[in-house]
């Protein structure tokens, strides 16, 4: 199985990503080629300049490659450069598009001396590439609600490093586009000025989620949503999903890869979507808007608790460990080491917020899926229904309103996501979205 198989309907970023790893390996072959002839010269005291099939080596070697992208009009799709933006809507495929190009710039298979593309996904520096446990492959994703200095700083760090095992040192950034101001401008000189065998791929909703300064100096690659199909193939495949479960999921995900599977793996996932999708049908009276809202973000609250039950406990228990508290339960913390069990006490906070909101933001995107669906409906679009199992519930809101309305209603649900971006207590979010909802 070769490390692109998991990017489905992206044939073009395939394509782009396959030649440039193909340059890089060519690059780092010819470097390793003409620094081994250069040890043998000096340890036989010849200093001359290689000959025969080294000197080819050293002729062949291609110049560095630059850190920015290739200049407008430029359509190569074999060039390599040091700095990668990968752009995208939800559940295109980003983080594994950057994810099977850092495996593939690590393939040491040997069918790559015959002509074969790297990227082979079975030797060991695809392999561990993609499991995440390459020394010379750093993943960073955050579930904190954006990423600081502190942290850029260390990334930094690492890049100035020479690869100690594999043939690149490759940062993948999953989450650029919650860099802050500052700790992006710290990122800047890094990607600016790279280290010879040191690569950034960057992940992003949109290019105007990362500065004007990082994204100039970067290839960018657009992916597209995944056709529905290829989804539910991708699900039977990997994950084992029987087709007709497979097919709903990736359906009613609209291609979100990651949704998709989650609904469907998980049982409870599919019991919150189909709570969230009878809201149309619950906002007629201002008590049932105000009812509805407090049971989503009850939903909400709930599922940030369980994630923290589950995550929280754990770390503190590993952090009192490696402090050296007393055993047991609430057990004394050696004196000094206050600062940083509160330290972590804040992160776990933060977490719990950023997993509040993603959660009410995957209802908000399901209830626009919903109307949507409506839209659809009362124009007699072609278009496929997404969700098909509340067909009935889909025509009788579709009957009783307008296009208009139903426009109006989507406009309510985005304005309640770009409510939460800015911090906006969820509760009054929401009920501002459901009273919305039933004036239409």
């Amino acid at each position: 199985m070769a490390v692109w198989d998991d990017l489905v309907g992206q044939d073009r970023v395939t394509e782009t990503l396959t030649a440039a790893a193909r340059d890089a390996d060519a690059y780092v072959t010819a470097a390793e080629s003409a620094g081994a002839e250069e040890r043998a010269d000096h340890r036989f005291g010849t200093g001359s300049r290689p000959t025969g099939a080294a000197a080819e080596a050293e002729a062949e070697a291609p110049a560095p490659f630059p850190a920015s992208g290739p200049p407008d009009g430029d359509r190569s799709t074999s060039r390599m450069t040091h700095a990668w933006l990968f752009t995208g809507p939800p559940g295109s495929g980003r983080s594994t598009a950057a994810r099977a190009f850092a495996a593939a710039l690590q393939c040491v298979s040997p069918d790559r001396a015959l002509g074969a593309a790297p990227g082979c996904g079975f030797c060991d520096g695809c392999h561990t590439a993609l499991i995440g446990t390459h020394a010379d492959v750093e993943i960073v994703r955050t579930d904190l609600l954006s990423i600081g200095v502190k942290e850029t700083r260390e990334l930094v760090r690492r890049a100035q490093l020479s690869p100690s095992a594999g043939r690149w040192q490759v940062i993948v950034l999953e989450d650029a586009d919650r860099l802050t101001e500052g700790s992006g401008n710290v990122l800047l000189k890094a990607v600016e000025e790279p280290a010879p065998r040191t690569v950034w791929l960057l992940c992003a909703p949109s290019v105007e989620d990362v500065l004007p300064t990082i994204r100039s100096r970067c290839r960018h690659l657009t992916l597209r949503t995944p056709p529905v199909d290829a989804v539910a193939d991708l699900l039977m495949r990997r994950d084992g999903i029987e087709p007709e479960l497979a097919h709903a999921a990736a359906r009613a995900t609209q291609g979100h890869i990651g949704r998709a599977r989650r609904l469907a793996t998980d049982e409870r996932a599919r019991s919150r979507r189909a709570a969230v999708l009878k809201l149309p049908l619950r906002v007629d009276d201002i008590g049932g808007c105000l009812k509805a809202a407090q049971e989503l973000v009850d939903a909400a609250a709930e599922d940030a608790k369980q994630v923290a039950e589950e995550v929280d406990t754990k770390e503190t228990e590993e952090l009192r460990a490696a402090l050296g508290a007393a055993a047991g339960p609430g057990g004394r913390l050696p004196r000094g080491t206050a600062g940083v069990m509160k330290d972590l006490e804040k992160r776990q906070k933060t977490r719990g917020t950023r997993t509040q909101r993603d959660t009410l933001d995957l209802a908000l995107t399901d209830l626009t899926g919903f109307y949507r669906d409506v839209l659809a409906l009362q124009f007699g679009s072609p278009v496929a229904i997404a969700n098909t199992e509340q067909r009935d519930a889909l025509e009788r809101i579709a009957r009783g309103s307008t296009p208009e309305r139903t426009l109006r209603r989507i406009e309510a649900i985005l304005a309640c996501r770009r409510a939460l971006d800015r911090n906006v207590a969820p509760l009054l979010a929401v009920e501002a979205m459901t009273l919305a909802l039933r004036a239409g």
